[in-house]
């Protein structure tokens, strides 16, 4: 296992069009409910303690060999907006390009060939950690923290927030971080050996309605 492969997979700069989205943050400022660093902070841990907890569990059972098809139905299963749904797999499409660069592996051309529309974004995740020789826990914490990490750096932009503050929201989010990998490793385990439906289905509605919402705006800064 080479723990430098996470850097390489969870850095900003990893070409696998993150950038492009902010998680549901546009929406949320838009909305009012998104206007400072306290208000990210509350907009964050709600997305990391639902969206965080399942893609960090569907990303994580990627990596202990769960059928990928099986855990791609269980993400669409897990995500009623299907804007939300366009994007993760247009997300996963492209993470798997860069990923088959990054690592070649016959497991995910297997899988291009599968979803030539691209499969969901945390079980390409899972699939491309797999593939760089990291484990569930580091999956786990790559699908976590990107659920936080993309609506922080988009605030920045939309808000002109301070990085700073930005930053530091992402600091006191860490141990909950901590926390919530484990659950989703947990979680992951008991599914490689009881099937997908142990899979944890958090929700928060308002990020699916708000995506609905963005998705029919005539011009948005960020695709979700």
């Amino acid at each position: 296992m080479s723990r430098a492969a996470l850097l390489v997979l969870a850095d900003g700069r990893f070409p696998a069009g993150g950038h492009a989205h902010s998680g549901g943050a546009e929406a949320a400022v838009k909305a009012g409910r998104i206007t400072c660093a306290a208000s990210l902070e509350d907009f964050c841990r709600g997305r990391l303690h639902t969206a965080g907890l399942v893609a960090g569990a569907l990303a994580a059972a990627a990596v202990l060999g769960v059928d990928p098809a099986e855990l791609d139905a269980a993400a669409d299963a897990r995500t009623p907006s299907p804007a939300l749904r366009t994007a993760a797999r247009r997300l996963g499409r492209q993470l798997l390009r860069a990923a088959r660069a990054a690592w070649p592996s016959a497991e995910l051309d297997a899988v291009a060939r599968q979803f030539p529309k691209g499969a969901h974004q945390p079980v390409v995740l899972g699939l491309a950690a797999r593939a760089a020789g990291l484990g569930p826990d580091d999956a786990a914490y790559c699908a976590a923290y990107e659920s936080v990490s993309g609506p922080t750096t988009a605030t920045v932009r939309l808000l002109s927030l301070d990085p700073f503050d930005a930053t530091g929201v992402l600091a006191r989010l860490a141990p909950e971080l901590d926390r919530l990998a484990d659950a989703a490793v947990r979680a992951a385990r008991r599914a490689a050996s009881e099937g997908v439906d142990a899979l944890p289905a958090a929700s928060g509605p308002l990020l699916e309605v708000g995506a609905e919402w963005h998705a029919a705006w005539p011009v948005r800064l960020f695709a979700s």
